[in-house]
């Protein structure tokens, strides 16, 4: 797809996968609305050092995705909307159920009213793998694995997922839902495993975890990236659900060691009371099917974990995680 001038509204611009998509579509040559979640400081989180280069191609949109007549006014004339911005802590959601709950469903709502109004080519919303729950062992989760809300937040992803379907069946609405299996690399949310684990082996041997048992896919960010730009050009895929991530399976243990690997370190890990979820909530194992990004997309990662990881690693070493973004 030709995305030379195509105007493009990206929510949550400012955020780790956001970013690097909106990096992407401005060297394709897109006209980009860069929505960043507004504070006193006009802060644009990882699109700072942007700005500058590319002239007349990013509009930064400072103003919160719960505001209809905001996201209305930003949509005019949009050919592809990117719907990216949401809460996304697990642990943010136990304590801020309504604030997460708020953002993620009314915001999606919000969407896809005014990209419904707007009559956009194309609507690409983000969901997660959290909403399939745990897989049996040996199992890989296809998009047709039953849905469980195991926290406030799967279940606000549930419902934008919804309304999502709704406006599909309703209306026509040109969407296409993402759903991503666990995302790394440069720029990654802090308060992610990946992360928590780097900044601890920074300062000392011993990391403090949680549960070490539960399986996951870790998909690096250029890949991810990719997924939506084939999603975005594809033909014949509104209205569809498609996993993507990695087929790279690690419990959380494996993953610790891995890193403690490349930056040399020795390890000792410490369960931590207080970052154990709640039985009940924890989900144990998540390993993507991605048959169907293969069959509809030709869509396969390229980046294996070892190279993602060293990659993730080199950025926090190199302290680019200290900057403040403005």
């Amino acid at each position: 797809m030709d995305w030379h001038d195509k105007e493009v509204l990206v929510t949550g611009a400012g955020g780790f996968i956001g970013s690097y998509l909106t990096e992407r579509l401005l060297r394709e040559g897109a006209h980009v609305r860069a929505l960043v979640f507004s504070d006193r400081e006009g802060r644009m989180g990882h699109l700072s050092e942007l700005n500058d280069d590319y002239p007349g191609k990013l509009m930064p949109c400072f103003g919160n995705i719960r505001d209809a007549a905001f996201i209305s006014s930003v949509s005019r004339g949009v050919d592809t909307v990117f719907h990216l911005a949401a809460s996304t802590s697990v642990v943010y959601s136990y304590w801020n159920p309504d604030d997460t709950i708020m953002t993620n469903v009314t915001g999606t709502l919000n969407v896809c009213t005014a990209a419904r109004h707007e009559g956009c080519r194309r609507v690409v919303h983000t969901s997660s793998a959290g909403v399939y729950g745990s897989a049996t062992p040996d199992e890989e989760i296809s998009e047709q694995h039953p849905l469980v809300a195991h926290n406030p937040y799967t279940a606000s992803k549930l419902a934008a997922d919804n309304i999502v379907e709704s406006f599909y069946r309703s209306y026509d609405l040109p969407v296409t839902t993402v759903r991503m299996f666990n995302v790394y690399g440069p720029r990654v949310s802090q308060f992610l495993v990946i992360p928590t684990i780097i900044m601890q082996l920074l300062e000392t041997d011993t990391v403090k975890l949680g549960d070490v048992t539960p399986t996951r896919n870790f998909t690096y960010v250029d890949d991810m990236v990719e997924a939506f730009m084939c999603v975005a050009a594809a033909d014949g895929v509104e209205g569809e659900v498609v996993n993507f991530g990695s087929q790279e399976a690690v419990t959380i243990g494996q993953l610790a060691e891995k890193i403690a690997e490349i930056m040399g370190k020795p390890l000792q890990i410490e369960r931590e009371a207080e970052r154990v979820r709640p039985s009940r909530s924890e989900i144990q194992r998540v390993v993507a099917d991605i048959s169907k990004a293969r069959d509809l997309l030709g869509w396969e990662p390229k980046v294996s974990l070892d190279e993602g990881l060293r990659r993730t690693v080199a950025w926090f070493q190199e302290g680019h995680h200290l900057r403040s973004h403005k």
